[in-house]
C-alpha cells in the first residue's frame, strides 16, 4: 500500500470502491494497569487503536508532574501540513508543544499573510515563552515538593518531641508515684512501730504493777524459806564450836606437855654450864 500525501492519489482496495485513506494522529496505550503511558502515532483511521501505525511521532507520560511529553516537531508538523487529523488528546498535546501554532503560521505564509522569517520569529518567541512557563511550573513544583518535605519532617520532629515529652512526663509520674508509695510504706512502718511502742509502754506499767504486787508475796515466801535455813546456820556454828572445843583444849595441853618435856633439858644444860664454870 502506498500513499502520496498532499496529492489526489487514491488508495486501491480490491474489495471496495476506490477511496482516499484518512490518516489520523492519535495515541496508542502502553504500560501496565494503573501506570499507562502512550505513544503518539500517525495511523490509518481504520486501524485498531493499538494496532498497526504508519509512524511514531512521540511519547506522552501522564504519571509525572508535570506530564512528560516528547514530540518530533518536524514530523508532527509534516503530518499536519498534509492534512492528517489529530484526535482530541493528540491535538491538546500538539498545542502544548507548539506544533498546531507552527502549522497555523505556515498556513499564513502560504496565503501570503506573512513571510516565513516572520513566522519563524513569532514561533520562536512563543516557544521561548512557553518553555519559561514550563520551567517556572517545574521550579514551583520542586519548591512545593521541598516545602512539603520540610513540613512533613518538621511535623514528624514535632510528633517525636511530643512523644518524648509524653514519655518523660509518664516516667516522672511513675517515679513520683513510686516515691509516694515508698513514703507511705515508711510512714506505715513508723506508725506500726509507734503503735507497738505505745502497747509496750502501756504494758510496762501493768507489768511493774504486777511485779510490785508479786514482790511482797515473793519476799514473804523467801523470808519464810530462809528462816529455817538461818536457824540451821546458827546451829551449825554452835555444833562446829562444840566440835572444835576439845581440839582447842588438846592444842592447849600439847604446848604444856612440850614445855614440860623441854624443862628438864633446860635444867640439864644449865647444870653443864655451871660445871664448866667451876
Amino acid at each position: 500500500m502506498r500513499s502520496n500525501f498532499g496529492s489526489n492519489n487514491w488508495v486501491s482496495d480490491p474489495f471496495k470502491t476506490f477511496y482516499p485513506m484518512a490518516v489520523r494522529l492519535r495515541l496508542q496505550r502502553h504500560g501496565k494497569k494503573g501506570k499507562a503511558f502512550y505513544h503518539l502515532v500517525a495511523a490509518d483511521a481504520r486501524a485498531k487503536r493499538d494496532g498497526r501505525y504508519i509512524e511514531k511521532l512521540g511519547t506522552y507520560n501522564p504519571n509525572t508532574n508535570p506530564a512528560t511529553i516528547e514530540v518530533v516537531h518536524d514530523r508532527a508538523l509534516h503530518w499536519l501540513q498534509v492534512g492528517a487529523e489529530p484526535s482530541d488528546t493528540a491535538r491538546a498535546i500538539l498545542k502544548y508543544t507548539g506544533a498546531i501554532y507552527h502549522n497555523h503560521l505556515l498556513n499564513g505564509v502560504k496565503k501570503g499573510a506573512l513571510t516565513e522569517a516572520e513566522a519563524q520569529k513569532r514561533f520562536d518567541a512563543w516557544y521561548n515563552e512557553k518553555e519559561a512557563k514550563i520551567q517556572a511550573k517545574r521550579d514551583g513544583l520542586s519548591a512545593e515538593t521541598e516545602k512539603a518535605l520540610k513540613d512533613r519532617m518538621a511535623a514528624e520532629k514535632k510528633l517525636n518531641d511530643d512523644r518524648a515529652a509524653a514519655l518523660a512526663a509518664a516516667a516522672s509520674e511513675l517515679a513520683a508515684e513510686a516515691e509516694a508509695a515508698a513514703a507511705e510504706a515508711v510512714a506505715a512502718e513508723a506508725g506500726e512501730a509507734g503503735e507497738a511502742g505505745e502497747e509496750v509502754a502501756e504494758e510496762a506499767p501493768a507489768a511493774e504493777a504486777e511485779a510490785a504486787e508479786e514482790a511482797p508475796a515473793a519476799e514473804a515466801e523467801a523470808v519464810a524459806e530462809e528462816a529455817p535455813a538461818a536457824e540451821a546456820v546458827e546451829e551449825a556454828p554452835e555444833a562446829e564450836a562444840a566440835e572444835e572445843a576439845p581440839e582447842a583444849e588438846a592444842a592447849e595441853e600439847a604446848p604444856e606437855a612440850e614445855a614440860a618435856e623441854e624443862a628438864p633439858e633446860a635444867e640439864a644444860a644449865e647444870e653443864e654450864k655451871k660445871d664448866d664454870a667451876e
